[in-house]
């Protein structure tokens, strides 16, 4: 059985990197501070890897109460690190089908509700439609519902250019009212229109007991946060059927 320090070397993470991200699945979210302590690496060199962890998708953040919290992905986001690193290293993937269970097994997850995590840049973006698809695969019903903004499409699968083709491999279902002209159809989806005019900058994805919400900052660059809470995702998926419903019957 390889050893999982080994398995996370062949991702180019030397000691340091590796000590954090396992004090961070062992610590759940936590300050930066504090996961220095635990990694025995300063904090400055703490911060420094948080951030490379966050840009490959194995770490994203939150504010709570002035302070900032880093909080380990779930480790099945290894296997697209593998696949966005172009490797082909069969035994690399078996290897990882043994360690990803042992890592899971480390991570702790707060129930704190809701939790909102904040993703920046291509990457972030990819690591948000990633946690659409890999939640929604779970889910007894395979569907998301989308309100799909014409502002926000060049810039929705810049990082993830196959995004269809592995929804349409999971057979997941999506329902979208799009704001804004324009969307073309992929399979196993339908498109209801709420406007043609140019749309929000915003836009949303109702899944598995989660929001995501993708935009661009001020320089123009996509940013976008996930609200895990399953209350808040029942009431807009409500509203979204019934808006669903109505725009059906004109």
């Amino acid at each position: 059985m390889p050893k999982i320090n080994e398995v996370l070397e062949k991702f180019g993470l030397g000691d340091k990197e590796i000590a954090v991200y396992r004090a961070l699945l062992k610590l759940g979210p936590s300050p930066v501070r504090k996961v220095g302590t635990e990694a025995a690496v300063n904090r400055g060199t703490t911060y420094d890897i948080l951030k490379s962890l966050k840009e490959q998708g194995l770490v994203s953040y939150y504010h709570k109460e002035k302070h900032q919290y880093f909080v380990a992905e779930d480790p099945n986001k290894l296997y697209d690190l593998l696949k966005q690193k172009g490797e082909v290293l069969k035994d690399l993937k078996l290897e990882l089908q043994t360690i990803v269970p042992q890592l899971r097994s480390m991570r702790t997850v707060v129930e704190e509700k809701p939790l909102v995590t904040y993703y920046d840049g291509v990457q972030g973006i990819r690591t948000i439609l990633q946690d659409v698809l890999e939640t929604v695969n779970e889910e007894p019903v395979k569907e998301y519902y989308v309100y799909s903004s014409a502002s926000m499409r060049n810039y929705l699968y810049a990082g993830f250019p196959d995004f269809n083709d592995e929804r349409l491999g999971r057979n997941i279902k999506v329902k979208v009212i799009a704001l804004g002209k324009g969307g073309e159809m992929a399979g196993l989806d339908e498109r209801r229109w709420l406007t043609q005019d140019a749309g929000t900058p915003t836009y949303t994805i109702i899944y598995a007991g989660r929001l995501a919400m993708m935009s661009t900052n001020s320089q123009g660059l996509p940013i976008g946060l996930i609200i895990v809470d399953r209350g808040i995702y029942e009431t807009q998926k409500l509203i979204f059927i019934d808006l669903w419903d109505r725009l059906n019957k004109k």
